[in-house]
């Protein structure tokens, strides 16, 4: 007799990791998101300083909006719950949930004393467009720089790819995880939500993130 192959213990190890304090992940991502929400309005709606306008460059001229993008653009809200929900332990639970939080902390921080604003956007009737308007009544222009959209995607996606590479998944996994993360990065610009200046620097605020790792995640 032969035992199990290596397709049932991929799917016996996806389970395991999935299932582990189920509990606590849900509850916990949904309590995270809810809470930097609730900050993040507030701050969008009341700024204490002046508001900066963010400046267009030549990349935000070269890419179109493409509103097929929206679905990518929401997508981050399921991306970023996969790292955490593919963590076997309450230890890595926890630091990883620190890590976020930083993300999160530092990017609020930007937001409160360096407030932002992207460009007017000319030449779009957004009500044409099924889920712009709602888009658009919800996120406003402010928040810009850093674009925390992008900076939670790339902190997502260069922990998701170390997940898969401790899962010793296929290598077409890690590529579709690097183009998922890089699609969400672009649909930033392609929606007209941030400009180039805000999407690199929250590129590079999720890789100075993510570069940390403490002892429990490695």
């Amino acid at each position: 007799m032969t035992g199990p192959g290596p397709r049932h213990s991929t799917a016996a190890e996806w389970k395991a990791r999935i299932t582990a304090d189920w509990w606590l992940k849900f509850f916990g991502i949904t309590a995270f998101i809810t809470v930097f929400f609730f900050a993040y309005f507030l701050l969008q709606r009341f700024p204490v300083f002046a508001v900066t306008v963010m400046p267009l460059t030549a990349v935000d001229r070269w890419i179109p909006f493409q509103p097929a993008m929206l679905g990518l653009y929401l997508s981050l809200w399921f991306y970023v719950s996969l790292p955490p929900t593919l963590m076997r332990t309450r230890p890595e639970l926890y630091a990883y949930g620190w890590l976020a939080g930083g993300v999160a902390v530092v990017g609020l921080a930007f937001f409160f004393l360096w407030p932002t604003s992207i460009p007017v956007t000319t030449g779009i009737e957004w009500a044409r467009y099924r889920g712009f308007t709602w888009l658009k009544s919800v996120d406003a222009a402010q928040n810009a720089c850093p674009s925390l959209h992008v900076a939670f995607a790339v902190f997502s996606g260069v922990w998701l790819d170390r997940l898969l590479r401790k899962m010793r998944m296929p290598a077409g996994a890690r590529v579709l995880n690097a183009a998922w993360c890089l699609g969400i990065v672009y649909s930033t610009l392609a929606t007209r939500q941030h400009v180039a200046v805000d999407a690199l620097a929250g590129a590079a605020l999720g890789l100075l993130s993510a570069w940390y790792r403490p002892a429990i995640l490695k």
